[in-house]
């Protein structure tokens, strides 16, 4: 009598437990949001003294409107490249930012624009760096990673490529705007002054990249990356934005990123694939690889800069070593835009 009760006993344990632990599955999946976004324009020396009324606006604005692209084609159960790829087309368009019509200048007078971007399904992934006439470049990108069986593509065989995939050419002169000119004149001078080659970003000394992170309804993570580089730059130098692993990365399993930053700090460090890194091997959560990478391992190598990600479950980070970092999110119940250190 004593063993049948407490095989029953045991039996009832079981099962209890079971339906506990489908519960919780449950309850953690029903957490995950249908579908969430996170992007970047720029990370760097943002300080709200520096910013008007007006310019910290038109900045909001803008963030808003890319979030609210993304968030229209996710929320219609759109894929996350697509979401991607148009929330970055617009900021690519919009001269406030370092990437398409807003690139920064060469040192001999040119527009550079380097972009790259994976997909968490399947790891693919396509680049293209020192395009002069690729309205868009990430779709360049794009076009790299599903027409192509190459990952990278630079100079004039990306533009040919670019070209032959039907994407829009336009003359090298649509990307000039008279802000990032001037920009580049003052590095001259001060090169000049100084007697030897300086790099800097813009007038404000930000890092102006742009980059998105999509998770969609179907669970698929993207993440694309978009930029001029730096101004002032020389002998066709490209950073991390277009580097797989090192300025963007995507995977299902753990986490998509997308960076901002020095370049040359964040191609050393492979800090995209890093933060990834740290979430498959050790466990950690992306809030724990996203700070112990950027704002302890990347400092203490002399690093800065910034990343937005986003893993799974559809949890989010925004972390940044400098003063400021253009950024937002959007699930189906928030929609957050940030430009301070002290938001």
């Amino acid at each position: 009598m004593n063993k049948i009760l407490i095989f029953f006993l045991a039996m009832l344990c079981f099962f209890s437990c079971n339906t506990e632990e489908q519960t919780a599955v449950a309850s953690s999946k029903a957490e995950r949001p249908e579908y969430a976004m996170v992007i970047h324009g720029g990370a760097g020396t943002i300080l709200r003294k520096n910013m008007t009324e007006e310019k910290d606006k038109e900045y909001r604005d803008a963030l808003t409107q890319a979030l609210e692209i993304g968030q229209k084609v996710l929320a219609e159960g759109g894929s996350s490249i697509d979401a991607v790829q148009k929330t970055i087309n617009f900021m690519e368009d919009s001269p406030l930012f370092n990437a398409g019509k807003g690139a920064v200048f060469t040192n001999a007078g040119l527009n550079e624009l380097d972009a790259s971007i994976m997909y968490g399904k399947d790891q693919n992934a396509g680049a293209i760096g020192g395009v002069t006439n690729v309205r868009n470049p990430i779709n360049a990108a794009r076009a790299v990673m599903e027409k192509s069986e190459h990952v990278m593509l630079t100079g004039k065989g990306a533009e040919e490529f670019s070209k032959k995939q039907g994407l829009e050419i336009v003359d090298p002169s649509y990307f000039k705007t008279e802000r990032r000119w001037k920009s580049l004149q003052k590095a001259k001078e001060n090169e000049e002054d100084m007697g030897y080659e300086i790099q800097v970003l813009n007038e404000d000394y930000k890092y102006g990249t742009v980059g998105a992170v999509a998770l969609d309804k179907e669970g698929n993570i993207c993440a694309g990356t978009s930029t001029g580089g730096m101004t002032n730059k020389r002998y066709n130098r490209i950073g991390d934005a277009p580097i797989i692993g090192a300025g963007t990365f995507a995977d299902n399993t753990s986490c998509g990123v997308s960076a901002t930053g020095h370049g040359e700090y964040f191609i050393r460090y492979t800090v995209a694939r890093d933060i990834a890194a740290m979430m498959e091997y050790k466990g950690s959560t992306l809030e724990e690889a996203g700070e112990y990478i950027i704002n302890q391992k990347l400092v203490e190598k002399g690093g800065s800069g910034g990343v937005v990600a986003l893993d799974k479950d559809g949890n989010i980070a925004m972390p940044f070593n400098s003063e400021g970092m253009y950024r937002g999110y959007v699930t189906p119940t928030q929609k957050v835009v940030k430009i301070y250190k002290d938001e």
